[in-house]
């Protein structure tokens, strides 16, 4: 297992991230305690959950990750497991999240609750990574970078992050920073995958000349790339409910995952992995980590048994030939997720 610095910070992580979000609603807790321990095995020291998980976000289960991470991390030395975490967005945007009923933001007083929360239910007195789970461009920057800034200076956070967020907001981020003396961001956490290469473009150019890292979410597009979709509607898959019983907003958010497009590539690059002779998870997995800005591609599952191709892309790099293939492949078929 590699090991890539978060940014330009101290924190050193492997390569694959074991993401959290499955605890508690997909994987129960023996699988999840297990899911950690066969990561830590295989030399992942890196976990990554949020103050609103497991997901779909409830406000009965909101923080039961962060609390069952926390108990097993009772059982760990603290300094050999990376933890990140995430303050949810601001209510009134694209999602209002299931907490501080419902008046989510991201001031100082929100700032303060949402940390004091993870790191009591995380059992411990820092967070490695403490990250803005989405961003709210409407309000002043810096009201919520000298917060985190103070964080980091009590030592209850040792660097932060973005999400979810673009170009503008990871720069307007760094200006604010340099001009206020403030702590800088190290990390950006996007939706990147195979069938989701938009980040390839600008915001690769902002983190690569500012020494910002990537860490690419949902490299499977969801569960899209391995296939499941492929023959149509599977029963169980998180999908599958989104487009049959879920919300609006799910069901928008499903459709922009499984469509016409995203089927199609997904077969292209099953084959590729097939003259390979790898899952197409691994090849998935492989082809995020290898860009030369992400420092660690974050993976997610609901048991053990899921975990045997996202190891094995671990000290894999794929050659030209493939990568070329692939990139065949996203010329005729054009952000097959919009």
């Amino acid at each position: 297992m590699e090991k890539r610095r978060l940014g330009k910070s101290g924190i050193v992580v492997s390569e694959i991230c074991m993401g959290t979000m499955t605890f508690g609603t997909q994987a129960d807790k023996a699988e999840s305690f297990r899911i950690m321990d066969e990561s830590v095995e295989a030399g992942i020291d890196f976990l990554d959950t949020a103050e609103v998980y497991p997901v779909p976000p409830s406000a009965e289960l909101a923080g039961l990750t962060e609390k069952w991470v926390g108990e097993w991390l009772q059982e760990k030395p603290r300094e050999s497991v990376i933890i990140a975490t995430k303050i949810a967005g601001a209510a009134h945007g694209w999602f209002c999240p299931p907490i501080r009923h419902g008046k989510a933001a991201l001031d100082r007083v929100h700032l303060c609750k949402a940390l004091e929360g993870s790191l009591r239910r995380l059992g411990t007195d820092y967070v490695d990574l403490y990250q803005v789970h989405w961003p709210d461009h409407g309000m002043r920057t810096a009201d919520t970078l000298e917060v985190l800034d103070e964080f980091v200076k009590e030592g209850k956070v040792r660097a932060i992050g973005l999400s979810n967020d673009n170009p503008y907001g990871v720069m307007k981020s760094l200006w604010t920073s340099e001009m206020e003396g403030l702590t800088r961001v190290d990390t950006v956490q996007n939706n990147f995958s195979l069938n989701n290469r938009r980040d390839e473009h600008e915001l690769a150019e902002c983190l690569r000349r500012e020494g910002v890292s990537l860490l690419p979410y949902s490299p499977l597009a969801g569960g899209v790339l391995t296939g499941k979709y492929n023959d149509g509607i599977p029963e169980g898959a998180r999908f599958s409910e989104y487009l049959t019983s879920g919300g609006e907003r799910q069901k928008a958010m499903a459709t922009r995952f499984v469509n016409e497009d995203t089927i199609a590539s997904t077969k292209r690059f099953a084959g590729i992995a097939k003259e390979l002779g790898l899952d197409v998870t691994t090849l998935a997995i492989a082809w995020s980590k290898q860009h030369d800005y992400v420092a660690s591609t974050i993976v997610g599952v609901r048991s053990v048994a899921q975990m045997e191709p996202v190891l094995k892309a671990a000290g894999l790099t794929l050659d030209d030939e493939t990568l070329a293939k692939i990139d065949e492949v996203s010329r005729e078929i054009l952000y097959p997720m919009g």
